[in-house]
C-alpha cells in the first residue's frame, strides 16, 4: 500500500475514532510504512486537533472529551467551514429570533449576516456577539454565564434559565461527534445542557458541521439526528457516512 501524507492520516483518524484508540506499531503494519513515519503523522494531526497523544499512540479528542482552543479550530477546514456557514445563512429565511452556538463554524455564520430586516440573534459565544456588534437590523443577546477560555462561549445554569425564557424561530446548532447511533454528541455536560434547551426553545432547529464530525462520537448525548430538521455539512462527507445518514432517515445538504 502506498498512500500520500494526507490519505494515510485520514486512515490514522478514521481507524483511532473506529478503535478509540491509534496505536502506532499496529498503524504502521496496516499502513506500511515505519513507526517514524506514523509518528510524524500523529504529530501533525495533533496540531491539528484532531488526536491526542498518549503513550504508544493516540486516541481521538472525541474520547478524551478534549476540545481544541478556537485558534486552533480556526486554523482548520476553513473553506469548508465557510461553505457550510453560507448554506446555513441561506436557510435562516423569514426568521425574526435565531440561536447560534460557539464555535469558529458559527462566528463565519456571523460574518455572513446581512439581514434586510430587523434580526435578534441569541448566543453563548463571545466571539459571535463581537462579530455582530453594532451590525445594521441585528440585535444581539448574550446569555449570561461561566465564560469557558478555550472557545470564549458561557456556560452552566445562568445560560439554560435565559434560555428557558425564550421562543426562538431557528436554532443553528453544532456538535463535536454526529452519528446515526449516538446522535449529536459533546465532551462536556454542561455545554450539552445548552444546546438541548436552545433546540427545545426553537421551532425550527438545523445542526451544522464540517464532514470530520461525522462517524465520530463524543461523551455526553445531547440529541439524536432526528431532532433536526436539517444536517448542513460540506461535501468532503465520506460515501459510508453519507450512505449512514441516508439508512437512518437523516436529512442532509452538502455544501
Amino acid at each position: 500500500m502506498s498512500l500520500f501524507s494526507i490519505e494515510r492520516r485520514k486512515v490514522i483518524i478514521d481507524h483511532a475514532r473506529t478503535s478509540g484508540r491509534a496505536d502506532v506499531t499496529e498503524l504502521a503494519k496496516l499502513l506500511e510504512v515505519s513507526t517514524e513515519t506514523v509518528r510524524r503523522d500523529l504529530n501533525v494531526l495533533e496540531k491539528e486537533g484532531l488526536i491526542r497523544r498518549v503513550h504508544g499512540g493516540a486516541v481521538p479528542v472525541e474520547r478524551l472529551g478534549f476540545e481544541s482552543d478556537l485558534a486552533m479550530r480556526s486554523s482548520r477546514m476553513t473553506e469548508e467551514k465557510g461553505r457550510v456557514a453560507q448554506k446555513a445563512v441561506e436557510y435562516l429565511a423569514d426568521a425574526e429570533a435565531i440561536y447560534l452556538d460557539e464555535g469558529t463554524i458559527f462566528r463565519m455564520v456571523a460574518d455572513r449576516l446581512e439581514p434586510m430586516r430587523p434580526l435578534t440573534v441569541v448566543t453563548n459565544s463571545l466571539d459571535v456577539a463581537t462579530s455582530l456588534a453594532g451590525r445594521p437590523n441585528i440585535e444581539v443577546i448574550v446569555l449570561g454565564g461561566r465564560v469557558r477560555a478555550k472557545t470564549l462561549g458561557t456556560a452552566d445554569f445562568w445560560a439554560v434559565q435565559m434560555l428557558e425564557t425564550m421562543v426562538l424561530d431557528l436554532a443553528i446548532i453544532g456538535a463535536n461527534g454526529i452519528s446515526v447511533a449516538s446522535g449529536a454528541t459533546v465532551p462536556d455536560a454542561s455545554i450539552a445542557e445548552i444546546k438541548s434547551a436552545a433546540l427545545h426553545h426553537a421551532r425550527r432547529s438545523i445542526l451544522i458541521a464540517d464532514h470530520s464530525k461525522v462517524g465520530a462520537n463524543s461523551f455526553i448525548r445531547f440529541a439524536g439526528l432526528s431532532e433536526f430538521e436539517m444536517f448542513i455539512t460540506d461535501d468532503g462527507l465520506s460515501a459510508e457516512h453519507a450512505a449512514d445518514l441516508t439508512a437512518g432517515g437523516v436529512e442532509f445538504m452538502l455544501a
